[in-house]
């Protein structure tokens, strides 16, 4: 059985065998990773992103030990009602079992500033898209009796981000979201969990640096070395560490962990 550990005569399964995921911005970063750990863990991944081509490297990266046959949706997040009708065909002939909700995250800079269709843009996004899917498969968990809804958002949720205003704004719309939704739909054997990613070493967070160098004209392994200064472990974390607390939260094991908003920052996070 994969994923199963034995300690002190404890049984901890975190076996995904005959479950299938469907996991978003999956063609890079965490959402990768995510899609790697679970497939390793007997998972069959659907990958959903914009580039058809990313895509299709990243199928092939997936362990299939399991004998699963991993595949992928092509869909822009950006256009709401696209999402909405690729993963309705597929929900159609298909049961998702485990729904990671991933996408990369809005521009940066001071609230201020913001403009209102980024907020707009941000919100469909992000909130929207989740609600779509989310609403699209839950109804094959509940019919199954196994449902795991994982979202990916931001420690800001905890502690709100200096110059990242939008995305501040909008994390901390879907973690209420993701809480109210959790109480919903726990009856039916169903979890809503969020990972909150602290400085994650993706291309969004090179974005942030190169950014923060141009603004302040320090250079860019400063505002690196200053960041990971701010990290009690004094380093960023990796996709495969995110994708740990994924994986979990997606096992057997995790069948009583619902509504919570967990950071994985190394302890960077002000707040208990």
């Amino acid at each position: 059985m994969f994923g199963t550990v034995f300690t002190f005569g404890f049984m901890l399964s975190l076996d995904l065998t005959g479950r299938t995921a469907l996991i978003g911005g999956s063609t890079q970063g965490i959402g990768l990773a995510s899609a790697q750990a679970l497939a390793s863990l007997g998972a069959t991944c659907v990958l959903i992103s914009r580039n058809e081509e990313k895509l299709k490297q990243a199928v092939v990266s997936l362990d299939s030990k399991a004998g699963q046959k991993h595949t992928y949706l092509v869909a822009d997040y950006s256009n709401t009602e696209h999402v909405k009708e690729v993963v309705a065909g597929f929900v159609k002939e298909n049961t998702v079992h485990i729904l990671i909700n991933n996408s990369g995250g809005p521009a940066g800079g001071p609230i201020a500033n913001a403009k209102s269709e980024e907020f707009l843009n941000a919100f469909n996004q992000h909130l929207i898209c989740n609600h779509i899917i989310t609403t699209l498969v839950a109804e094959g968990m509940k019919q199954s009796g196994y449902g795991r809804i994982i979202n990916i958002i931001s420690t800001s949720v905890k502690i709100p981000l200096k110059d990242l205003g939008v995305s501040n704004t909008i994390r901390g719309a879907v973690a209420s979201w993701a809480k109210t939704m959790a109480n919903e739909l726990a009856q039916f054997g169903i979890t809503v969990n969020n990972v909150l990613p602290g400085a994650t070493s993706t291309e969004r967070l090179m974005t942030i640096i190169n950014n923060k160098s141009a603004k302040t004209g320090k250079a860019k392994e400063d505002v690196e070395r200053a960041m990971m200064e701010e990290v009690p472990a004094r380093r960023f974390g990796t996709p495969e560490e995110i994708a740990a607390m994924v994986a979990f939260l997606a096992s057997p094991a995790a069948a009583y962990v619902n509504g919570t908003s967990i950071p994985v920052d190394g302890g960077r996070t002000g707040s208990i």
